[in-house]
């Protein structure tokens, strides 16, 4: 099984178990190897409420700038008076840009 494909499977597991509404969305994240991103979803409404990634971010270190999208998430759930969300790795591990963003999330004000 190839690593994309493992990561997926994951994905499907956690997807199952979780879902977002719109006074707790979903905080998915999505790891590329040159980005990172995050979206607070409304999953009974189909709709995303939130996004922010580092694509438009100075270049420096990977995790810095997962922890500023997690800071940058948050500051935006809070406009919109959201304090909790259910934190959806994406089949990730937690580990690395990943635990930053959802540290940076944490220190913004997200509760989850």
């Amino acid at each position: 099984m190839k690593k994309y494909e493992a990561r997926k499977r994951r994905h499907v597991k956690i997807a199952a178990k979780i879902r977002g509404t719109k006074d707790r969305p979903r905080l998915i994240v999505f790891r590329s190897n040159a980005s990172i991103y995050a979206q607070l979803i409304d999953d009974n409404a189909g709709k995303t409420l939130a996004s922010a990634s580092d694509i438009k971010m100075k270049k420096e270190k990977k995790t810095d700038k997962a922890k500023k999208v997690g800071l940058e998430i948050a500051k935006k759930a809070g406009e919109q008076k959201i304090t909790s969300c259910v934190f959806d790795r994406n089949g990730f591990k937690y580990h690395g840009r990943v635990k930053e963003l959802a540290e940076g999330a944490r220190e913004g004000g997200l509760n989850f």
